[in-house]
């Protein structure tokens, strides 16, 4: 794992943006198709914001995957990720992708698990942009996290630090509002990615941060499983960087 450490979220989305294009050129120059992860949230304003204005990427030879989604949530909800997808992300480039959305609302959601995992075991990921939360989880993946299973998205239960982080970032109206369960990405599909690219912005999310980068590999610390990727780099700001031994 690589990090790398900025002044602030523009001066770190910027980076992780040129990156992630970078590989995106590299695979679509030796490959008819590229298969992305995009993540949602908060941390990844910037790195959204600069992503759709790289040149030079045929984004209808683009397959785009999310991480996850809140059970029962429909796509008009503010929260929604899928929402937040066609919004911030889809809407803005150039030429429409292949978009693959985690039904969450889905009447059948072992069905729902069962198409996506078909869909996603089908296709090599090549980049896989994401962040981390408070609590260290990564998608939806909550400490202590499933290292282990081999299913590509699961139904997972949200702690309540978790749910607190999204009431916290204003997606909800009251705590009670934030749903308690979602459709994510597992552990072991994210590790599947060739290339790992992390955004982390804000003092919040330090604690987590220094466990990822300088504890133990643990369940209980999700997002330090990126220790083992042999392609994973860390994009932070000076304040999620803070509690870090070496900055």
């Amino acid at each position: 794992m690589k990090l790398l450490n900025f002044p602030n979220p523009p001066a770190m989305g910027l980076a992780a943006s040129a990156h992630g294009a970078k590989v995106l050129r590299e695979v679509l120059g030796q490959r008819a198709r590229a298969n992305i992860i995009v993540a949602t949230g908060a941390s990844q304003f910037e790195t959204l914001k600069c992503l759709v204005q790289e040149p030079g990427i045929d984004w209808s030879r683009v397959t785009v995957f999310h991480l996850d989604e809140y059970v029962g949530l429909p796509v008009s909800h503010g929260a929604s990720f899928r929402k937040y997808l066609r919004e911030r992300f889809l809407a803005q480039l150039p030429a429409a992708p292949e978009f693959i959305p985690v039904d969450g609302d889905a009447a059948d959601i072992k069905a729902e698990l069962a198409r996506l995992g078909a869909l996603i075991a089908a296709r090599p990921i090549d980049l896989c942009f994401a962040g981390i939360g408070e609590n260290s989880h990564l998608a939806f993946n909550d400490p202590p996290a499933d290292f282990t299973t081999n299913e590509p998205y699961l139904v997972v239960n949200l702690d309540e630090a978790c749910r607190q982080q999204q009431f916290g970032e204003g997606w909800f109206p009251t705590f009670d509002d934030v749903p308690k369960q979602a459709v994510s990405m597992s552990i072991r599909q994210i590790m599947k990615s060739a290339c790992i690219i992390l955004s982390v912005p804000d003092k919040r999310k330090a604690a987590a941060v220094k466990g990822t980068v300088e504890g133990p590999v643990t369940p209980l610390c999700p997002a330090s499983i990126v220790q083992q990727h042999p392609d994973c780099t860390l994009y932070v700001d000076a304040a999620a960087a803070s509690e870090l031994a070496r900055r």
